[in-house]
């Protein structure tokens, strides 16, 4: 006697294995895109890109500022984003009442902003000062420097802890650069060995690792107190430091400067990118982390280089196409899954005065999908 079927006799063959493997890839990419196509993810990668233009509206300016007009002040280019954050931000703190008065805050912090002032200043004029020494491929790998620097402070500051995905977006992120600088070598930008290397990719490293104690301690300020405070003090404290450095080391390049229109209009030009820097970075450092912004910033070279294409003519590589793509891939991966917090439960920090964490909007999108599920 026969065994019967499982499914009856009037049950339908199953599906062949072909076609079931195709089902499972469908669904698997269907998750896949429903995890990395969301809007919060796609409005993460459009402020970070936000960003970047805006460091690459300095870095333009800047060697415009150097090749055509033999100009270089790096010093003074930031006393005067330092002054305008003053003129707006400190400005604001002064009028405000309680404590988060501009006084009130000087007499519990002053100490701490003062360092804060002096980490920001002198990572913009390490780097800056580090092209004397050292090449631009040196630069631009040794810059990368600050970001394992900067997941490092979080975790011990911030109480971030990460995911496997979040180290695996990183490295992807860290190839994108290396075949960008590999794309400069091929179309000929490498530099000369300039005049002592070594001096120079030690000032990269302390100025990335300075950029990285700078951006936790924006995360930490905007987080856990205001955007207007950070800004405020920067601003305060920056225009004191670097107008005391500039008349130490730039008051003979300021004098031999042939003021002219367009030099003004180049100046004005980037202060007015580097304002919108400050502006806009904690915003998107609030719903976010210092570190994806970071890494959604490493696309500022490749558009000063597309520029550059038109207005210093660089040659052009295939290289520099995929490592956009390569760079965009890893930082939409960090983006696609959010960070956890480990804050102690007897801490010295502040209590939140506003809702900032890594991933944000990610975060409330799990809160919703397990809520749903509960319903259910």
């Amino acid at each position: 006697m026969e065994a019967a079927s499982p499914g009856g006799p009037g049950a339908p063959p199953p599906p062949p294995p072909e076609q079931g493997a195709a089902r499972a890839s469908v669904g698997l990419l269907r998750r896949v895109k429903g995890k990395l196509c969301t809007w919060n993810i796609l409005k993460t990668i459009a402020l970070g890109q936000m960003l970047s233009l805006c460091i690459c509206g300095t870095a333009i300016t800047s060697q415009y500022l150097a090749e055509r007009y033999k100009v270089n002040t790096p010093m003074l280019q930031s006393f005067i984003n330092y002054c305008l954050l003053f003129l707006i931000y400190t400005m604001m703190l002064a009028f405000q009442s309680g404590s988060d008065n501009l006084l009130s805050i000087l007499k519990k912090k002053w100490w701490k902003y003062i360092l804060l002032g002096l980490a920001d200043v002198e990572a913009n004029y390490l780097i800056v000062r580090a092209y004397q020494y050292t090449t631009l491929t040196s630069v631009q790998l040794l810059d990368c420097f600050g970001i394992p620097v900067l997941m490092a402070l979080s975790w011990f500051i911030l109480y971030a802890r990460y995911r496997v995905i979040h180290f695996i977006a990183v490295a992807v992120c860290l190839l994108g650069v290396g075949t960008m600088v590999g794309a400069d070598m091929l179309a000929g930008r490498e530099d000369s060995a300039g005049s002592d290397v070594l001096i120079g990719d030690i000032l990269v490293l302390l100025g990335a690792s300075l950029y990285a104690v700078s951006n936790v301690c924006e995360e930490y300020i905007v987080k856990k107190l205001s955007r207007q405070e950070f800004l405020g003090m920067v601003g305060l404290f920056g225009t004191i430091i670097s107008g005391i450095q500039l008349l130490i080391v730039e008051y003979k390049d300021i004098g031999s400067i042939p003021w002219d229109w367009k030099i003004a209009l180049l100046f004005v030009a980037f202060a007015v990118c580097m304002f919108c820097l400050y502006s806009f970075m904690p915003l998107v450092i609030k719903v976010t982390s210092a570190t994806s912004v970071n890494l959604g910033i490493l696309t500022a070279d490749l558009y000063s280089l597309f520029f550059g294409l038109f207005m210093f003519g660089y040659k052009f590589s295939g290289l520099y196409i995929l490592s956009f793509t390569v760079i965009m891939v890893g930082f939409t991966l960090y983006c696609s899954t959010p960070t956890r917090t480990a804050e102690p439960a007897e801490s010295s920090v502040p209590p939140v005065t506003s809702i900032g964490i890594d991933n944000l909007g990610l975060k409330l999108e799990e809160n919703l999908q397990e809520t749903h599920s509960v319903v259910l």
